[in-house]
């Protein structure tokens, strides 16, 4: 493989940025980008980058091959760092486990019992703290201590827009300006759910993901994924209730920021702190292989896997991370994965897509493709969203779906708009700017369905 570039627009000149290239492509001298970039060739004024902060992941828009753009996953070794908050790089408390808490409060000659009394202030008894003044109760050198050598918040509250279902979608500021979104999912059984982001946009181009076209800007360190989860409850507990689940549903490709999703996850776990059962906390993936073992291995929180076709020729064009692991690969995995846990079954999404994935033969082979796998399938209504070329699967041929599945032994839910109103639903959330990441070439005998919703 070839290592070329990526496209990032500065005020003075172009970025080329590194990615990954099969080495059977045609470069000469020329990238395929989206309008109004495409096919213009580039210029001198391009520069090598060696920032780690990409804009997109360039994946063929006129290519249907395996040798297309892939995403280049190594490229993003940010997955283990953090963001330098200030040049006495202060910790960031919520960005620790509680084993590093309890070291780095030790460090500073306070007992471990003091350790813990911060943490439940951070996490539990409703105080979710985010200031040393709301620190009630500790000693005062420690409160000193924290005030010179570590920092609260990761996140500035920027906006909370409400949908008319009563989805709330919250958006934050980071230290460099980048905005990302949580959403909060009231539910009338009893169980409201905080769907956390991983990234600032995402690198994997699934074709019907707005996130998607955003291309990705960076990882979200620990702490600012964390504190999603605590801004939710701090701020929303009042009007929607206990916030009861976590799904890591939100901006970015979960696993590409592995690292710091474990933790994240970790964290919220924790019997002391947020205390959300591992069960109720799961992470999304679209199918990234080598992480999904490391997941299943290291964490008992649950998994969903975005999957959304059931061949290969479709999901390598809606699902371009695809081409690097086949539906085979992926879902052998999972059978041998969760061969050896107990009472534990994998979530499969599937976005239904009208004249793409929702024929009755999608249905028996989903049945087939299953087989073997301790699973759920969750339907969902796909969300339209500005500039999309797809259209949503009319509700009754969803319940016609859903029976085959259910005849052929599956279980199955079904998942409906939310928020969709405020560009809160699943999928629609993000915002793109100038460069978007690219349109796949869409197959021959699905232009006749996407035509339709033009």
């Amino acid at each position: 493989m070839r290592r070329l570039g990526i496209i990032t627009l500065t005020n003075s000149a172009a970025v080329v940025t590194p990615s990954l290239l099969s080495s059977t492509a045609a470069f000469p001298g020329t990238l395929t980008l989206p309008s109004p970039l495409h096919n213009h060739r580039l210029s001198n004024s391009i520069r090598f980058h060696k920032s780690k902060s990409l804009s997109f992941s360039c994946f063929s828009s006129s290519s249907s091959s395996s040798a297309a753009y892939l995403p280049s996953l190594e490229e993003y070794p940010s997955t283990k760092g953090s963001v330098v908050r200030d040049e006495n790089q202060k910790v960031v408390l919520k960005g620790m486990t509680y084993a590093a808490l309890q070291e780095w409060v030790q460090s500073h000659g306070f007992r471990p019992g003091q350790a813990l009394m911060l943490w439940k202030r951070l996490y539990k008894d409703n105080i979710w703290a985010n200031n040393v003044d709301e620190l009630e109760g500790l000693n005062k050198d420690l409160k000193r201590m924290i005030s010179e050598h570590a920092e609260f918040g990761a996140l500035a509250l920027k906006d909370i827009r409400s949908a008319s279902d009563g989805t709330r979608k919250i958006l934050f500021t980071l230290d460099d300006g980048l905005v990302i979104e949580t959403v909060v999912i009231p539910c009338d059984r009893g169980r409201t759910t905080v769907c956390v982001s991983s990234q600032v946009g995402c690198a994997m181009n699934c074709q019907f993901c707005y996130t998607g076209r955003m291309g990705l800007k960076r990882n979200l360190t620990t702490a600012e994924i964390v504190e999603q989860a605590v801004y939710a409850r701090r701020l929303l507990s009042h009007e929607v209730g206990s916030i009861t689940n976590v799904v890591f549903m939100g901006m970015g490709e979960p696993f590409h920021n592995i690292d710091n999703v474990v933790k994240a996850a970790n964290i919220m776990v924790d019997e002391n702190g947020l205390h959300f059962s591992p069960r109720k906390v799961t992470v999304s993936t679209s199918g990234l292989v080598p992480q999904l073992k490391r997941f299943l291995r290291e964490s008992n929180c649950a998994l969903a896997v975005s999957l959304n076709a059931t061949t290969d020729e479709v999901r390598n064009w809606i699902m371009p991370i695809n081409r690097k692991y086949k539906l085979s690969l992926l879902l052998e995995t999972l059978r041998e994965g969760l061969s050896s846990r107990h009472k534990y079954k994998v979530l499969f999404e599937y976005v239904m897509l009208a004249g793409v994935n929702d024929s009755m033969d999608d249905a028996r082979r989903l049945v087939e493709l299953v087989q073997g796998i301790p699973c759920k399938i969750n339907l969902i209504q796909f969300n339209p969203h500005s500039g999309s070329q797809f259209i949503q699967t009319e509700e009754d041929k969803m319940i016609k779906f859903r029976n085959v599945l259910a005849e052929g032994g599956c279980t199955v839910l079904m998942r409906f708009s939310r928020g969709n109103d405020q560009m809160a639903a699943c999928g629609q959330l993000g915002m793109i700017g100038a460069v978007q990441a690219p349109v796949m070439r869409v197959p021959e005998q699905f232009r006749a369905a996407l035509k339709a919703s033009v």
